[in-house]
């Protein structure tokens, strides 16, 4: 699927990428919030794409965030190319602009906040994986916002 249509969409996706699901998140650049959306199955190393073009289709996005995963001294990690190889899918599959940001921490911020408003309950993977993608989409706001 191309998206070879100018695109005037103020729509961001974001993703927190996982050998077996990906959180996903949408974003608004007007506004610069964020929201997380739902977690995709990832089957043999292949992330559900049906339901990637259904959101891609729904949202009309300008651009798409994915999580770098790094370990806490900036290195790669082996999930690391999987998570750069799903970017360059991603950019491959929709001919839109793939922005990488650093996603250390995401995982724990998302436990933090979810525990403290919601308790053990609170702590589902698919709830935990949403919320990743959306820390991780609204640090792109936050930045692109910031940098002006």
């Amino acid at each position: 699927m191309r998206n070879s249509v100018v695109n005037h969409s103020q729509n961001v996706i974001g993703f927190d990428y996982g050998t077996k699901k990906i959180g996903i998140a949408v974003g608004q650049t007007v506004t610069c919030t964020s929201r997380g959306l739902r977690q995709i199955n990832v089957y043999n190393g292949e992330p559900n794409w049906e339901e990637i073009d259904s959101i891609i289709k729904d949202f009309n996005p300008f651009a798409l965030v994915i999580g770098h995963p790094l370990n806490s001294d900036g290195k790669s990690q082996p999930i690391t190319l999987a998570a750069e190889s799903f970017a360059k899918a991603l950019q491959t599959h929709y001919d839109l602009p793939v922005y990488c940001i650093d996603e250390r921490l995401s995982t724990v911020e998302a436990r933090r906040e979810l525990f403290s408003t919601g308790g053990y309950k609170a702590l589902s993977k698919k709830n935990i994986d949403m919320l990743s993608a959306q820390i991780i989409l609204q640090e792109w706001l936050d930045r692109r916002r910031d940098n002006g």
